[in-house]
């Protein structure tokens, strides 16, 4: 079980150092994997001069913030929460294709002002290597606020994420990418909270048959498009099934449900973007 190669171990010495010389740090800590992987690397080199903070707003999908502050307790990482208020920027709740800068640029704001009070050096995100090549307005935003990205500059990848984190023996090792409920909302579509809660509360349902890879997406005119692995269509499918999914999602205030049957794919909504 040799999976964790000499290379990936000068990585994550690499990725210690490098933070060791930060002499303290604030983690943007989601709970998520990459973001895990990094505030474990802050606790073992840091210690205490080291802080998980976690942004808590409406786009935060049920269940998360009670795994991120149960993470931080078994990384032994100080944490702290941070209320951010996204959704009352009308550039943010009109939901352009821009929409992740605004919302990190209101996350690494209040951020800085908390690192400033706590007398904390650097901001530390979990941007890995794999993520510069995505399109991904929020890196604009980290770079704006001198955000630095330890995962990215080791090079370290997400399969390099998921091995450390085994190594380091951290529950979210395999834990399915989790980002905001905002980005299940169609581009142009207004993110509202109303919105947020009725896709939240959608994707709980899907959850409760058994899958835990899911996507409820919000397009016009209040349809619901709900993204499984392939192999979980058959699931959905069944007469029975898509007969409570619509009951439920109607009193949810859907207006209709569509089931993908291109199945689930990370960042779907994307693909109608001429930039990537």
């Amino acid at each position: 079980m040799n999976h964790f190669s000499d290379e990936l171990a000068a990585k994550r010495q690499q990725l210690l150092s490098l933070i060791s010389g930060y002499r303290s740090c604030a983690v943007a800590f989601s709970g998520g994997v990459d973001s895990t992987v990094v505030a474990k690397a802050a606790q073992l080199a840091l210690g205490d001069a080291a802080i998980a903070v976690t942004g808590v707003s409406g786009s935060l999908a049920e269940g998360e913030l009670q795994q991120a502050v149960a993470l931080a307790e078994e990384i032994g990482i100080r944490h702290q929460q941070l209320e951010t208020d996204e959704l009352a920027n009308p550039a943010y709740a009109a939901n352009a294709p821009d929409r992740c800068f605004h919302c990190k640029t209101e996350l690494y704001t209040q951020l800085a002002g908390l690192a400033e009070r706590l007398g904390v050096a650097a901001i530390a995100s979990g941007t890995n290597a794999d993520d510069l090549g995505d399109y991904r307005p929020g890196l604009a935003a980290a770079a704006n606020h001198g955000v630095r990205a330890p995962l990215a500059e080791c090079g370290i990848t997400k399969a390099d994420v998921r091995a450390l984190a085994a190594d380091w023996k951290l529950p979210v090792a395999d834990k399915p990418a989790s980002p905001c409920l905002s980005s299940r909302v169609a581009y142009g579509q207004a993110v509202t909270p109303e919105r947020l809660r009725m896709i939240d509360c959608a994707e709980q349902i899907v959850r409760s048959l058994g899958i835990s890879v899911c996507r409820v997406r919000y397009h016009a005119g209040d349809v619901a498009r709900v993204e499984v692995p392939t192999t979980s269509i058959p699931t959905l499918m069944e007469p029975a099934t898509m007969a409570m999914l619509e009951d439920e999602f109607s009193r949810l205030g859907f207006q209709s449900v569509v089931v993908d049957p291109a199945g689930y794919r990370s960042g779907s909504l994307n693909e109608s973007l001429a930039v990537h």
